[in-house]
C-alpha cells in the first residue's frame, strides 16, 4: 500500500528491444524494495512479471504486467512491457499513460527496432527518456559502442551518461554517478551533462556562462526541465541479473522520474488533463480476462482520488460505473486499497461498460486523450471452425479478443466469404488461436487468406442482349445496348444516352442496378470489377411485357458481353511496406523482396536503424512478417498498408482463372 503522498508517486514504464532485460531488471527492483521475499527469474518460470504460463513456456512477456513498490520514502507504479514485435500493442498502451518511459538497451545486441519503437513513441507525446544499458557485465558487452549507437540514433547531446561502468565484461564491478559528489574519473561526462542542462533553460545559461557552475539546486531544477523537453534522455548501465547499478538506477528514478502532478502534458485531442485537479480522471489502457475473478480493467489516474465501494463516470459512454474493490497489482498478486491518486496504477473487476481506451471520471467530462498510436495489423490467416458447435461460439470468443487487443481485428469478408483475424505476426495470432481454445473452449483451424482481386477492362466494348420470354400470361421483354469503357478516377460511373424514347426513363435505374449487381462477381475470376464506366445508348421494349426485372436481366447480359469485349483483366492488391532493420541485413532484404515481386522505392536511415520502402502484392505478404524476423535474427519489423490496384503478370493471371474456374464449379 502506498504511504506516501502524491509528490513522492514515480509512474513509469520499463520498454525496449526482445531479448534485453526488461523483466529480470523488474524483478530485481521489486526484489530490492521489499515488495516481494524471493527474487524473480525469467528462466526458471518463477518472475513476478512473466507468470503466465504462455510467457513462462516461451520465457518472454508477452502482456504487459502492473507492479509496484515502495523505495526510499517514495512509491513506483511501474509496467513491465514485451519487446517482441507481435506483441507491441501492449508496450504502446503502457506507454501512452506513463509519466516516463525506461527504455533497456542490451549491452551485447545494442540497440534494435523496440528500442526505436519505444523512443519514437515517448517523443511523440513529449514523454520524458532514460536509458539503462544492460547485462554490461557478459562476455561481449560493448557499453562504449553501444553508448555511441545511442548518440547517433537519438543526439549526441541528448544521449548522455548519468552513470558509468567501473571495469567492463568479467570485470565489470560497478557503477560510478556522474553528479556524486567527489566522484573520479568522470569530470567529461559531468561537464557535458552540465552543458546540456543549462543549455535547455535560458536562465540556467545565463547563470552557468556568468558563474562557470550550477549548484546542485540549479542542476535539480535543470535536469526536470531537460528531461521534459527532450532536451537530455540520461543514461544509466548496469547489470539486472547480477544487481549492479540497480540501486543507482532506481535512486535516480527518485529524482529524475517527473510527479504525476509536475509531468508532460498529456496530448489530448480535445480539452486539456489539468494534473493538479481535485476532480477524478483516469484512462483505461488495459483490459484482461482473469481465470479467477473475470474481466479485469486496468487504469492510471491523473488526478484526483478514486474510492473503493464507490461510483464514478465513463465519461467516453456516458454511463455510471459502480466500483466494489480498487486493486493495486504485482503480477498474478493483488492487493486492495481504499483509494487510490494520480500516478498510481489501479485494476477493477467486473465493470459493466467500460472497455479499452474509456476515460473515467468523477463526473462527465468532454475531455478526451489521444488514442496511442496504434500500427495496423501486418499478418492475417483465414479462419475456420473445427465443428459445427465450434462455429456457434467463434464469433464472440473473437470479439472479446479483441476487445482486449487494438491490434487483434476480425474481418467478415463477404467476397471471400471468410473470417479472417488479423495481428501483428504469427506468433500474436497463435496466441489468439491458443487462447481461443483455452479460455472460450473452440477450436479452430487456420489458412491463407484469399486475395480479393479486382477486374477491371483496358478499353471500350460495346454488345448487346435481348431477353424475351413467353408465358401464358404477360411475357418478358427488354433489349439493352451498352457499353462499357475504363475509368480512372472512380470505381463506376453510369450514363445514360438514349434518345428518342427506344428505352423509357423509368427503366433506366432498373439497367443501372442490373450492372451494379453483375460488377460483384466479373467475368474472369469471379471478382468485382471496378474503374469502369457503363453506358447504355439503345434499346427496345415492349409496351405490356417489358417489366423492371426483364431490363435488369438484359443489362447483366449485355454488361457481360460488353466486358468480353472490352479486353478485361484481373487487378491485384498492392501494399506499401515499410521495413526498419538492422544494416547488416540490407543484402538479405532486398533480395528477399525481389523473389516477392517487389519494389524498392527508397531507402533511408531512421534514428540509427535502416529503412527501407516498396511495394509487394498482397499474395506476397502473408509470409513476409515471420521471413523477414528469420532473416533479421528478430531484429526486423515492418508496417504494411493497403496502397492501389494493378495489374497482375500474364502468368499469374491465367492460374488465378482456372482457381476461380474450379472454385465455381465446386459451387
Amino acid at each position: 500500500m502506498k504511504k506516501c503522498g502524491t509528490d513522492r508517486v514515480r509512474n513509469f514504464v520499463i520498454a525496449g528491444h526482445a531479448g534485453a532485460g526488461k523483466t529480470t531488471l523488474a524483478d530485481m527492483m521489486l526484489y530490492k524494495a521489499g515488495a516481494v521475499t524471493r527474487l524473480g527469474s525469467v528462466d526458471q518460470g518463477t518472475s513476478i512479471s512473466d507468470f503466465r504460463a504462455e510467457e513462462q513456456e516461451r520465457k518472454g512477456s508477452i502482456f504487459t504486467a502492473a507492479l509496484n513498490c515502495a523505495w526510499n520514502d517514495h512509491h513506483f507504479f511501474f509496467l513491465d512491457t514485451p519487446g517482441y514485435p507481435d506483441f507491441c500493442g501492449e508496450a504502446i498502451g503502457a506507454i501512452s499513460v506513463a509519466d516516463m518511459v525506461l527504455i533497456v538497451v542490451d549491452a551485447n545486441l545494442g540497440v534494435g527496432p523496440g528500442t526505436l519503437r519505444a523512443w519514437k513513441q515517448a517523443r511523440d507525446a513529449g514523454i520524458p527518456r532514460a536509458f539503462f544499458i544492460n547485462g554490461c557485465d557478459r562476455e561481449q558487452a560493448d557499453y562504449e559502442g553501444v553508448l555511441a549507437a545511442l548518440q547517433e540514433g537519438f543526439g549526441a547531446t541528448t544521449c548522455l551518461p548519468m552513470a558509468v561502468p567501473v571495469g567492463e565484461r568479467d570485470g565489470f564491478s560497478g557503477v560510478t554517478c556522474v553528479m556524486a559528489e567527489g566522484a573520479e574519473g568522470v569530470d567529461e561526462q559531468r561537464e557535458a551533462l552540465v552543458d546540456t542542462v543549462a543549455g535547455s533553460d535560458d536562465a540556467l545559461m545565463e547563470t552557468y556562462l556568468d558563474k562557470g557552475s550550477l549548484t546542485a539546486e540549479e542542476m535539480a531544477r535543470g535536469l526536470h526541465g531537460a528531461l521534459l523537453s527532450g532536451a537530455l534522455a540520461p543514461v544509466f548501465c548496469g547489470s539486472a541479473a547480477k544487481d549492479i547499478g540497480v540501486t543507482e538506477l532506481m535512486n535516480a528514478l527518485c529524482e529524475i522520474c517527473p510527479a504525476p502532478t509536475a509531468a508532460a502534458p498529456v496530448p489530448c485531442e480535445k480539452g486539456e488533463i489539468d494534473r493538479a485537479s481535485g476532480e477524478a480522471y483516469a484512462r483505461v489502457f488495459k483490459s484482461v480476462n482473469d481465470p479467477f475473478i473475470g474481466q479485469l480493467t486496468f487504469f492510471r489516474i491523473y488526478s484526483g482520488t478514486f474510492k473503493a465501494d464507490g461510483e464514478f463516470y465513463n465519461a467516453t459512454r456516458n454511463a455510471k460505473e459502480r466500483v466494489g474493490q480498487l486493486l493495486h497489482i504485482n503480477g498474478k498478486e493483488q492487493s486492495t486499497v481504499e483509494a487510490a491518486g494520480a500516478g498510481e496504477i489501479v485494476a477493477v473487476a467486473k465493470l459493466k461498460s467500460t472497455t479499452l481506451l474509456d476515460v473515467l471520471a468523477q463526473r462527465a467530462t468532454e475531455v478526451r486523450p489521444q488514442p496511442p498510436p496504434y500500427p495496423q495489423p501486418t499478418m492475417a490467416y483465414a479462419v475456420f471452425a473445427a465443428s459445427q458447435n465450434d462455429e456457434d461460439r467463434i464469433g464472440s470468443g473473437l470479439q472479446r479478443l479483441m476487445a482486449e487487443d487494438v491490434t487483434f481485428q476480425i474481418e467478415r469478408n463477404a467476397e471471400t466469404r471468410q473470417v479472417v483475424i488479423r495481428g501483428m505476426g504469427d506468433q500474436h495470432l497463435a496466441l489468439m488461436v491458443n487462447r481461443l481454445k483455452h479460455d472460450f473452449k473452440v477450436e479452430v483451424t487456420l489458412g491463407t487468406p484469399k486475395v480479393p482481386y479486382r477486374e477491371t477492362v483496358t478499353s471500350a466494348g460495346s454488345a448487346s442482349f435481348r431477353h424475351k420470354k413467353q408465358t401464358g400470361g404477360h411475357g418478358q421483354f427488354a433489349e439493352v445496348h451498352l457499353r462499357v469503357e475504363p475509368l480512372a478516377t472512380e470505381e463506376f460511373e453510369f450514363a445514360n444516352e438514349v434518345v428518342g424514347g427506344n428505352v423509357p426513363k423509368n427503366f433506366i435505374p432498373a439497367i443501372e442496378k442490373g450492372v451494379v449487381e453483375t460488377m460483384q462477381r466479373g467475368p474472369l475470376a469471379n471478382s468485382k470489377v471496378i474503374n469502369v464506366k457503363a453506358v447504355v445508348f439503345d434499346g427496345k421494349y415492349h409496351p405490356v411485357d417489358s417489366s423492371e426485372m426483364a431490363f435488369k436481366i438484359a443489362s447483366r447480359g449485355a454488361f457481360r458481353a460488353a466486358m468480353a469485349e472490352a479486353k478485361p483483366i484481373i487487378l491485384e492488391p498492392i501494399m506499401s511496406v515499410k521495413i526498419i532493420f538492422p544494416e547488416q541485413y540490407m543484402g538479405d532484404i532486398t533480395g528477399d523482396l525481389n523473389s516477392r515481386r517487389g519494389r524498392i522505392l527508397g531507402m533511408d536511415r531512421e534514428e540509427g536503424m535502416q529503412v527501407v520502402k516498396a511495394e509487394i502484392p498482397l499474395a506476397e505478404t502473408f509470409t513476409y512478417p515471420p521471413q523477414l524476423r528469420s532473416i533479421t535474427q528478430g531484429r526486423g519489423t515492418c508496417e504494411i498498408a493497403f496502397e492501389r490496384y494493378e495489374p497482375v503478370p500474364a502468368m499469374l493471371a491465367a492460374k488465378i482463372q482456372e482457381e476461380a474456374k474450379k472454385e465455381a464449379e465446386e459451387e
